[in-house]
């Protein structure tokens, strides 16, 4: 893994963005961005066609390890990607709208 890859911080993501959480599915059904796509971390070199190979990918997870690495692996394989500093943590910390899929108060898990 590059031991630099690009960050930003939340309050510098497009509203439009294309969000991708790697976290694992009990951590998503907790909380969650509405318009993020789920794909958890292990299954993304099994779905890299799911994932658009134009345009900006900002990667997030609960902190932003595990995104930094999938950041590292996409832009190995073309792909231009952002990680998200702080990841859902500093999501929920900034006040961002969050969803839960069980309808309760949406949390990171």
């Amino acid at each position: 893994m590059p031991s630099q890859v690009p960050e930003i911080e939340i309050s510098g993501i497009p509203s439009d963005a294309y969000l991708l959480d790697v976290r694992e599915p009990v951590e998503w059904a907790a909380g969650h961005v509405e318009s993020a796509v789920h794909i958890p971390m292990n299954s993304v070199p099994q779905r890299l066609d799911e994932i658009p190979a134009d345009g900006e990918i900002y990667v997030i997870c609960k902190s932003g390890g595990r995104s930094a690495q999938v950041t590292a692996y996409l832009q190995q394989n073309g792909r231009q990607a952002t990680n998200v500093a702080g990841g859902m943590l500093a999501w929920a910390t900034a006040g961002k709208p969050m969803v839960s899929d069980s309808g309760e108060t949406p949390h990171v898990y």
